[in-house]
């Protein structure tokens, strides 16, 4: 499959975090026949695809992360048949379906890692990244984990370090390896026969390092304190992104090529360089589309968005995610302060509808939830209960999705007590109570969905005339004959944009909560002056 026939290119995703969407078997924790039970939401979203998070064997160390068995399913999560059901009811509904691949670690708790751990002869001795300690003892060098403390772990069965660029319970896997590459492979095409269309591969930038083991050299810090987060105080040059990622990336692209029409898209970290990165791993021998987390970890203004368009790749190889898993959610983490969460809500569909490439929704941003906010003794995270207060973590993004207002733990499960606890505020934005009500932020993602899929520049088109001016961010989308001009005021305050093309111009009805201003164009006939987070969608006549 062309990497321009991908039916990727363009599409919208949706995100399904499996442990908090839906509980059907009442035991606190979501599973895969409450997934089932809710792809039928998912499609009447009008998304072409659905990113379902790992449901796989796991201690739950790192929430499904951290896998012992990569071809199964958790019992507390059902079983193998229910991921053909799935398949078979999304694709029912006109829905693709990619998996989560975990390629660069595994548990500990893992049969690999048990064998590879116990000496270091014997036929897994070398699928896991070991070293000798320095003649002193300590690690063989000064790599440091993201979730904080040196990436080296001793074993004492074994005598040596291992490799954990996350927990200890995540040992790194040597994709040096071949034996390990092919392991990977064979599970790629256990999952294509069952009938899944791709994968979405995990932390595609720590899959190689430097064989040497050079040690990083410091990055340039002058404020008065480290960061909490000691990862930052390093330059990245020789744990993560080596050379030998593209060759990971080639044998799973020739392993997915035996099956037609299947994807990879693949998630890289926020270090610098990341566009290049998207731009290098995509293509024939490669991924189709990738994405990483760099924007959202930015201010929400013109000029970080002009920036991430400018440096866009290929429309076919980028892809956009305002909120995951791994974020705060972007209706709480880019909200201006004192701005009304619908109207900014309606920006943040009509932008994301207007982006170009893939576009990936995470569950409940459909809802405008906001990051729930957690007392210290409920977090789960182990990221955030190691940097507790400066940063806490991840579960406040991961809680429980609401279904109903009025029922026991808003319709995500009848336990007494679920994994995380429902947050109170996402009551009043349970999915019942906004599918009565018109204009609702639910409504308005259908909506600006419903405009991406009817224009081909929206869809297909790359971008053009990136431009920003204050809070304003304006860029072109053209496809299919179709010329479209988008401009976004990011503020929670009026603001114009000079219009270079002269009028007329057709405007396109974007998605807005009920009374809200409408961008217009001033009595000059070049000025277009645009209320506060508000849109503005207009075809050349």
């Amino acid at each position: 499959m062309s990497q321009a026939s991908s039916w990727l290119r363009g599409a919208a995703l949706y995100q399904i975090y499996p442990l908090s969407f839906l509980d059907r078997n009442g035991d606190g924790w979501g599973d895969l026949d409450g997934v089932l039970e809710g792809i039928g939401h998912v499609a009447s979203l009008g998304v072409q695809g659905v990113w379902i998070s790992p449901f796989y064997p796991s201690p739950q160390k790192d929430f499904g992360y951290d896998i012992t068995d990569h071809r199964a399913v958790d019992p507390r999560m059902g079983r193998l048949e229910t991921v053909d059901r799935i398949v078979e009811a999304a694709h029912g509904h006109g829905l693709k379906v990619i998996l989560d691949l975990v390629c660069g670690h595994t548990s500990d708790a893992h049969p690999w890692f048990t064998a590879s751990r116990r000496s270091r002869g014997g036929a897994f001795a070398d699928w896991y990244v070991w070293a000798d300690p320095r003649p002193d003892g300590t690690p063989p060098n000064n790599w440091l984990s993201v979730f904080g403390g040196p990436a080296w772990t001793w074993e004492p069965r074994r005598r040596q370090y291992y490799l954990h660029h996350f927990l200890p319970g995540q040992p790194a896997l040597n994709l040096h390896e071949e034996a390990v590459l092919q392991a990977l492979c064979d599970t790629a095409a256990f999952w294509l026969e069952r009938g899944v269309d791709g994968f979405r591969i995990d932390a595609v930038d720590f899959f190689a390092h430097d064989p040497q083991l050079r040690s990083n050299p410091a990055a340039a810090w002058t404020a008065a304190e480290p960061p909490a987060k000691l990862f930052a105080l390093q330059q990245h040059l020789h744990d993560m992104m080596h050379p030998a990622v593209h060759t990971v990336l080639a044998r799973l692209r020739a392993v997915v090529d035996r099956y037609p029409d299947r994807v990879l898209l693949g998630e890289l970290s926020s270090q610098p360089g990341a566009a290049r990165r998207i731009a290098a791993y995509c293509g024939p021998q490669g991924l189709h589309a990738a994405y990483s987390l760099s924007l959202a970890k930015q201010p929400f203004t013109a000029a970080n968005f002009a920036a991430a368009l400018a440096g866009t790749p290929r429309p076919e190889a980028i892809c956009w995610s305002f909120s995951n898993h791994d974020v705060e959610r972007a209706a709480s983490r880019w909200l201006p302060p004192g701005a009304d969460p619908e109207r900014f809500n309606a920006l943040l569909a009509a932008l994301f509808a207007a982006l170009p490439g893939t576009v990936c929704l995470y569950q409940g941003e459909e809802l405008a939830l906001p990051n729930a906010v957690l007392e210290q003794e409920d977090l789960r995270d182990p990221f955030g209960i190691a940097y507790w207060p400066d940063f806490q973590g991840r579960d406040g993004s991961r809680t429980p999705m609401p279904w109903r207002s009025g029922a026991p733990n808003a319709g995500f499960s009848g336990a007494a007590e679920t994994w995380l606890p429902v947050a109170e505020t996402h009551r009043a934005l349970a999915v019942d109570e906004q599918e009565r009500r018109p204009g609702s932020p639910l409504a308005l993602w259908r909506e600006a969905l419903r405009l991406r899929r009817r224009h081909p520049a929206l869809t297909l088109g790359g971008v053009e005339a990136v431009e920003e001016a204050g809070s304003v961010l304006a860029f072109e989308r053209a496809a299919g004959g179709e010329d479209l001009l988008a401009v976004f005021n990011l503020a929670d305050q009026p603001a114009e944009y000079a219009l270079k093309r002269r009028p007329p111009m057709a405007a396109l009805d974007l998605p807005r909560p009920p009374g809200a201003p409408v961008p217009e164009v001033a009595a000059d006939g070049r000025t277009l002056v645009l209320p506060p987070l508000s849109a503005f969608l207009g075809r050349k006549s």
